[in-house]
């Protein structure tokens, strides 16, 4: 079991009966934990002077919990392979969770945990954009601490000391956009999407691409996150001849949506559903059948079979045998592990100096060799970071799917700020 320095409450926090589950292959692997309302991981020769000090605010509970446990798990396996390894210049990474439960107003509270009372040198975490626009006062400005988001999102963010280390709509819209008018032919675009900003900027650079590669839109639409009827937008893709749904519905609307589109005979009929936010993770939440011939492009799929990723697979299915929590792209598990290895690569840069101006110069010339999906390099000044990227087309195999990429794009540049 876990030593517990203190009680670990399931407040809004953590789940208490899932860190215990979990608890005795972290004990094998050499982790000791415990965080009163929160959560530490700490390896045992940890007490080693000057331990770094790493917080992980992440959607532990509610709605985006898949996502956020997704994180945490690979926080946690980029962190003890290097630790493993010795440390960052024979320095331990301590490794405190806080939950950000899926909630804004929570969240704040408890990111102010790990500035505060944890001191924390770097934060890594949040998935929604309406997740970073609140928790990054209290790191950033407030906290005056260096922040990594890993999450695929809708750009524009140009904080100082808040490096973005998932894909921008550049990134994906470059790629996928002109794949699905010129090489399948398919120009009448409807852009069905939840409300909130990340559909909302998405879409905007979405468009500009459909037009300069010679397509339509046809209709762009918003609806509240949690609306099950979509009767009326299946009739306006049916009635405006469209070819390609651009899909930003998400959880919990995109079932309902999915499974209305699919019985209308949309893609029976040639239409092409398109969604860049869905990876391996999401087809656990869409029957196989509803997904099959989906087209969508991101900065890693399972798929790809290099001795690097092959290992990383191999890697966090040993740790996490059992695991509801895959390591995927759209989750911002590959955001996750790049921004780790980016701060490890950092703060060696700055000989082990943990000021964040130091590390955020470092982490401005970052470079990774390998990584999930291939290496990854920051664009001086831009705090985002070039990477390969990947249209791949989900097929059904027996009663599952699975992606085969058909494309790659090498380190494509991510054209923000």
């Amino acid at each position: 079991m876990f030593k517990q320095s203190s009680r670990v409450r399931h407040s809004q926090s953590i789940d208490r009966r899932q860190l215990l589950r979990g608890s005795a292959a972290l004990t094998a692997a050499g982790w000791i934990g415990g965080l009163a309302g929160g959560f530490l991981l700490r390896p045992e020769w940890a007490h080693a002077e000057g331990p770094i000090k790493m917080g992980i605010a992440t959607d532990i509970t509610g709605p985006i919990a898949p996502g956020g446990n997704a994180n945490w798990q690979v926080a946690q396996y980029a962190v003890e392979q290097i630790n493993l390894s010795g440390g960052i210049l024979g320095r331990p990474i301590e490794l405190y969770l806080e939950d950000t439960a899926s909630d804004p107003k929570i969240a704040v509270g408890n990111v102010r945990k790990l500035i505060q009372e944890h001191k924390v040198d770097v934060v890594l975490g949040g998935i929604t954009s309406a997740m970073r626009q609140a928790i990054k006062d209290p790191i950033v400005n407030r906290g005056r601490t260096l922040y990594i988001y890993p999450q695929l999102y809708e750009g524009q963010e140009c904080t100082k000391y808040l490096f973005c280390t998932g894909p921008t709509p550049a990134q994906q819209c470059d790629e996928l956009i002109p794949y699905l008018i010129k090489k399948l032919g398919k120009k009448r675009f409807a852009m069905p999407s939840a409300n909130y900003v990340w559909p909302q900027l998405l879409n905007k650079y979405a468009h500009k691409v459909i037009e300069a590669n010679g397509g339509e839109v046809v209709f762009e639409e918003y609806y509240p996150l949690d609306q099950l009827e979509y009767s009326a937008t299946v009739n306006k893709i049916r009635d405006g001849k469209v070819d390609c749904v651009f899909n930003t519905v998400i959880p919990p609307g995109l079932q309902p949506f999915c499974k209305q589109l699919y019985e209308s005979g949309f893609q029976k009929n040639g239409g092409i559903l398109s969604c860049v936010y869905f990876d391996e993770n999401l087809l656990n939440y869409v029957p196989a059948q509803e997904m099959e011939g989906l087209y969508t492009c991101l900065d890693y799929f399972q798929a790809l079979d290099d001795s690097f990723d092959r290992n990383l697979q191999a890697g966090y299915a040993k740790k996490f045998p059992d695991t509801k929590f895959p390591f995927t792209a759209g989750s911002a598990a590959t955001g996750m592990y790049r921004g780790v290895k980016f701060y490890e690569a950092a703060v060696k840069t700055t000989g082990g100096k943990l000021g964040r101006e130091e590390v955020a110069a470092a982490m401005d010339a970052g470079k990774l060799e390998n990584g999930p999906g291939g290496p990854a390099e920051m664009v001086p000044g831009k705090m985002h970071c070039k990477m390969n990227m990947y249209v791949a087309v989900c097929r059904l195999e027996g009663d599952k799917t699975k992606y085969e990429v058909i494309s790659k794009a090498a380190m494509v540049d991510p054209k923000e700020c």
